[in-house]
């Protein structure tokens, strides 16, 4: 623990290849002298370690003395050391700062923290590059780097490549950043989601999805309108409700009506027929595994909402009831329609009904209607989502698969891989 009274202060710098006991070997040297730490900071890249630790001088503390001894074990160790003495008056503003809500820059000023992450199938130099200076630009800091996929660089295939970013600096900076941070994304071709560093962020513990477009990979309604005939009225009648034309209800009552007469066996045929959307067991499967609640929230149709719940193990759906007599679609849709408002009070009642915050919320869609539950959630992302819902959105991914979404909540490929099957 670190005296009342300060009285020195040492930053001291290891590097050198990594081996186990290093740490042990060097920490082990400062106890001995009876030095007390107040920071500590560990990395390695690529087998080589970097470990930085501040530590107390106490006064009388002959430290030529704990220098010397210090050195003579890091070279044995294979390690280059490095010490830099911090002015009292820096250490005690930064001791200040630590049982504040904010760190404090040099200048005294409050600092915010974000999490940038960076996802695509390949991360290459000129886009990390861009990405930095753009932090720069703005005044903020990047004080670590983490790589959680497996790779960053992908000759082919349909991997994964993820960079997560934490930065600091003046929260005026934040609107700004955050646009050009977009505009990087939209012209490299890869996604970049920029988010407030705290508490809720590392606990979610609700995922809620759209499904139509979102879990799976096409939008029910159309496919229905091809197999009666109509898919090109159906069309017609979307486009007019994207012009805003038409509201959700009245568009989705009109294109419902036109599947009169549709055999129920040819309803239920489409089951075998849409596949999941990329990533989408990966992405169920880990957070069952972590212990979160899943939801579907869909202006889509029931049986095939249900028939997704049993197969991923979701744990509530919500959608709507295609009404089906005599083995064939009346045409009329079971009150009431799940239209946006309805996915928004619905997110609601599972969040109270588990104890969840809505901090603690993510929502994740694609259309118009799916923007209430987005701006509710804690937060909201746009999976492969219309320009509309792109902008509204918290995040937006577009590049990869949904188990993407892994990343933006900090889990690592590594973490997965060791709890999934091993092919024989």
């Amino acid at each position: 623990m670190p005296s009342g009274t300060l009285s020195e202060a040492v930053l001291i710098h290891f590097s050198g290849l990594d081996a186990p006991g290093l740490t042990a070997g060097v920490t082990g040297i400062l106890a001995e002298h009876n030095l007390s730490i107040l920071d500590i900071g560990q990395a390695v890249v690529h087998e080589t370690l970097a470990l930085g630790m501040l530590v107390e001088i106490p006064a009388g503390t002959d430290f030529v003395s704990v220098k010397s001894a210090l050195q003579s074990r890091a070279r044995a160790l294979g390690l280059e050391t490095h010490f830099k003495k911090i002015p009292r008056t820096a250490v005690k503003r930064w001791l200040s700062g630590l049982g504040s809500d904010h760190d404090h820059d040099r200048a005294g000023m409050h600092l915010a923290h974000f999490i940038v992450t960076v996802l695509g199938r390949s991360i290459t130099l000129q886009q990390l590059a861009r990405i930095s200076a753009t932090v720069a630009a703005h005044g903020m800091n990047i004080h670590r780097i983490d790589r959680l996929s497996g790779q960053l660089a992908h000759g082919s295939g349909a991997e994964n490549a993820c960079l997560e970013l934490a930065v600091s600096g003046d929260a005026s900076g934040e609107a700004g950043m955050r646009a050009e941070l977009l505009a990087i994304a939209q012209d490299q071709s890869i996604d970049i989601a920029f988010q407030r560093e705290g508490i809720f962020r590392r606990n979610r513990r609700l995922f809620a999805f759209d499904m139509d477009s979102t879990l799976i990979q096409g939008e029910v309604i159309d496919e229905l309108a091809k197999m009666a005939g109509v898919g090109e009225d159906v069309a017609r009648i979307t486009e007019a409700a994207m012009r805003g034309e038409l509201d959700f209800d009245e568009s989705f009552t009109r294109r419902v009506a036109l599947l009169k007469g549709l055999p129920e066996e040819r309803v239920k045929s489409l089951l075998q027929t849409i596949p999941l959307a990329e990533g989408a067991e990966r992405l169920i499967g880990t957070l069952k595994l972590l212990g979160y609640k899943t939801a579907i929230l869909s202006g889509g149709f029931n049986f095939f909402a249900r028939s997704l719940q049993q197969r991923l193990g979701i744990d509530y759906f919500h959608s709507n009831e295609l009404e089906i007599v005599d083995g064939a679609v009346t045409g009329r849709v079971i009150p009431p329609i799940i239209n946006g408002g309805r996915k928004a009070a619905l997110l609601a009642e599972i969040a109270a009904r588990e104890g969840i915050s809505l901090e603690q919320v993510v929502a994740v869609g694609d259309g118009a209607n799916d923007i209430p539950m987005l701006d509710l959630a804690g937060m909201g992302i746009a999976y492969r989502a219309k320009p509309l819902v792109r902008q509204s959105a918290d995040q937006s991914i577009s590049c990869l698969g949904l188990d993407g979404l892994l990343y933006l909540i900090g889990v690592r490929d590594r973490d997965i891989d060791r709890h999934e099957p091993q092919e024989k």
